[in-house]
């Protein structure tokens, strides 16, 4: 039982929109051979009942096929399998054509009514699964016009009269459209969940392109200007020197500090942004799970935190935040900062990780620093870390840092 939920836990949203599209369609044809194949040797003999049985059989093992191909064609997998989608569809039409004929050799009024049943039912399955291959909304009711036509030109001539073929038509026409609706609406929203994951990935892409935009930015107003002037004097002390003037000393002495003072900017920029701020960290965890589809709750304040314990603990948000978007499935997560005793405890907790496998470390270390990074980072405040999982699909992450006594009694002076 752990392997399948294993299998299942290690697929993303969109692929398990998709196995259970596929599988669905499967269980069609599995429906198509209990309904009029298997369900025959209730009603007539067993020659006439196998022959019926059979027949389903073929067309809906042939039917998974052709559902299989044909998603895998919507996804841009392999090439539209058109050979396959026109064999099918004669397939039908002749295997429809068998199951009157059988009706017509054997006797008795169950045979017809097996035979009636299987006859209108392969045409409405054929139908639906042919729509699958099918992207143009014209061709699909073309197709399902036809497979009705057919139904009752097929019905006239057998002695149905009028009357009965017009309804064998009309029982086609609906179910035969009922599932050519599924198929393609089955096949939009697979489409829209693959959409939707792309541009969750876009505005993750887009953001990390905002920020290193930002940070060049910066980059620029700090060195730009530091460097013109350094170039300016730096051509002004050669001038200088050249004449023999002592004031290209001065010079000199000026573009050393105007660099020095460039390069502490320079670090001032790095630190600023390679350091994570512990409110805006919780309001980006806010929108980004808000943006997944995610119920999200954010608890807690940072006023009077040390910057050193914010910066540690934002790095855990920032951390915890993208193993919730990229691992698991999850619905919930709840963010909570608390004082507790003197130490500042934050726990993120979702319901997406259906079973923990192996260590902590292996759970949460799938891209940035990992677990591993943040107990550095934690460390270099005294603060501990702990991740694991607290019930059944609930995984729990906890830090804990200390806080030094002036700053315990500021935070405790704002929070009343």
């Amino acid at each position: 039982m752990r392997r399948p939920r294993r299998w299942w836990g290690r697929k993303s949203t969109p692929a398990k929109v998709e196995t259970y599209t596929r599988w669905s369609f499967h269980f069609f044809g599995i429906i198509e051979m209990l309904a009029m194949g298997a369900s025959a040797y209730e009603r007539v003999g067993p020659r006439p009942a196998t022959g019926l049985a059979v027949l389903v059989t073929v067309h809906a093992a042939v039917g998974m096929a052709v559902a299989s191909r044909s998603l895998d064609w919507t996804r841009g997998l392999r090439p539209q399998p058109l050979r396959l989608l026109w064999g099918y569809a004669a397939l039908t039409a002749v295997i429809s054509t068998g199951t009157v004929l059988l009706a017509e050799h054997a006797s008795g009024d169950a045979v017809d009514t097996a035979a009636g049943s299987a006859f209108g039912g392969i045409l409405c399955f054929g139908a639906g699964m042919i729509t699958l291959g099918v992207r143009d909304r014209r061709r699909a009711v073309a197709v399902v016009g036809g497979f009705a036509l057919g139904a009752g030109l097929v019905s006239f001539p057998l002695g149905l009269g009028a009357a009965g073929a017009l309804a064998v038509a009309a029982l086609v026409l609906v179910a035969g459209g009922f599932l050519a609706f599924t198929s393609v609406f089955s096949v939009w929203l697979l489409d829209a969940v693959y959409t939707l994951d792309e541009a969750k990935e876009t505005r993750a892409r887009l953001a990390v392109a905002e920020e290193r935009l930002r940070f060049g930015r910066d980059l620029h107003d700090v060195m730009g200007r530091n460097l013109a002037v350094i170039a300016l004097k730096s051509e002004l002390a050669v001038q200088l020197s050249r004449r023999g003037r002592p004031e290209a000393v001065e010079q000199m002495i000026e573009v050393q500090r105007i660099a020095q003072e460039s390069q502490r900017e320079v670090r001032d920029v790095v630190r600023g942004y390679r350091e994570a701020a512990l409110e805006v960290e919780l309001t980006g965890a806010r929108g980004v799970l808000s943006a997944a589809g995610i119920d999200s709750e954010v608890t807690g304040g940072t006023e009077g935190l040390p910057a050193e314990v914010q910066s540690a603990l934002g790095w855990v948000v920032r951390e915890a935040t993208t193993n919730v978007l990229r691992h698991g499935d999850a619905q919930k997560c709840a963010v909570a900062v608390r004082i507790s005793e003197g130490r500042v405890v934050l726990t993120v907790e979702n319901d997406g990780v259906p079973e923990v496998t192996g260590s902590a470390d292996a759970v949460g270390a799938g891209g940035g620093s990992g677990l591993a990074g943040l107990r550095e980072r934690l460390a270099a405040v005294d603060g501990t870390l702990e991740a694991g999982s607290v019930g059944k699909g609930v995984f729990r992450l906890t830090a804990e840092v200390p806080l030094p006594p002036s700053a315990g009694a500021a935070v405790l002076e704002v929070s009343s």
